[in-house]
């Protein structure tokens, strides 16, 4: 069995910690011979406090499938990037449905501990959603330039549904995947056909042989995929209705090994 799961909201708690729970059920499950892959929103930079807390460093499905990451090498095996072209095309019909969209970009980078300021690039008056420490700064021609992992579409005003409401029917799937994985108005946008579901079949895994834990929208891809879907307890009600199952971890683990 591979175990598939997301990281904020699903692996850890409201602290950012793995549960004690949690970590035995996995811990057993991997001593059963399983296999231990996560599949998040985050770039590989954000993972080093995660993979502390895990029993081994796993191959890690980040930017909503964009990005395979090998954590035991520090290595990208896998990179999709939205090209300049692309973007702009994307940042105009946003603007054009929500004028003060502000936008930044993801880069992979060759090392999760490249300097933030080429991993993280903003655009002047955008307002991360999570603590930074050092941003790059680029005006809005600069910045999509570069091809990008994934591009960030900010309101500060809408919530992120809100926005994917607006937005969804101005940035066709070819052009785009648009999701998101925080309702604090930000958008993800990443290449056209990439999630978390085909960063799993990337890794070569069949889907029956998957169980897939998630809570957000940007699960929802991987758990109708995976053989076994299943949403947190607390997630959205599409999230819920996409899933096998709802459950924690812990509990559902538990219940098989």
């Amino acid at each position: 069995m591979i175990i598939v799961t997301d990281v904020d909201g699903t692996l850890l708690d409201d602290s950012e910690r793995v549960p004690a729970d949690t970590l035995a059920a996995l811990t057993r499950a991997l001593d059963a011979g399983c296999e231990l892959v996560l599949a998040t929103g985050r770039p590989p930079r954000w993972l080093s406090d995660v993979l502390s807390q895990l029993p081994l460093k796993p191959l890690c499905i980040c930017a909503n499938g964009a990005i395979i990451y090998d954590s035991d090498r520090d290595r990208m095996r896998q990179v999709h990037t939205l090209e300049p072209g692309q973007m702009r095309s994307i940042v105009r019909a946003a603007r054009e449905a929500i004028p003060d969209i502000t936008v930044a970009v993801e880069r992979a980078g060759k090392s999760a501990y490249s300097p933030e300021s080429e991993l993280f690039v903003v655009t002047p008056g955008y307002a991360p959603t999570w603590d930074t420490d050092a941003p790059g700064m680029e005006d809005d021609d600069r910045i999509l330039r570069i091809p990008a992992t994934k591009l960030l579409l900010r309101h500060e005003g809408m919530s992120s549904k809100q926005m994917a409401g607006v937005l969804r029917d101005r940035i066709p799937a070819d052009l785009g995947y648009v999701t998101y994985s925080v309702d604090e108005g930000l958008l993800e946008v990443s290449c056209p056909g990439i999630n978390k579901a085909t960063g799993v079949e990337e890794l070569g895994h069949p889907a029956d042989d998957v169980i897939a834990f998630g809570d957000m929208p940007n699960d929802i891809e991987m758990l109708t995929w995976a053989g076994t879907g299943v949403a947190m307890p607390h997630a959205p009600a599409e999230v819920r209705e996409a899933a096998d199952e709802v459950g924690t971890i812990a509990e559902v683990l538990g219940r098989r090994f």
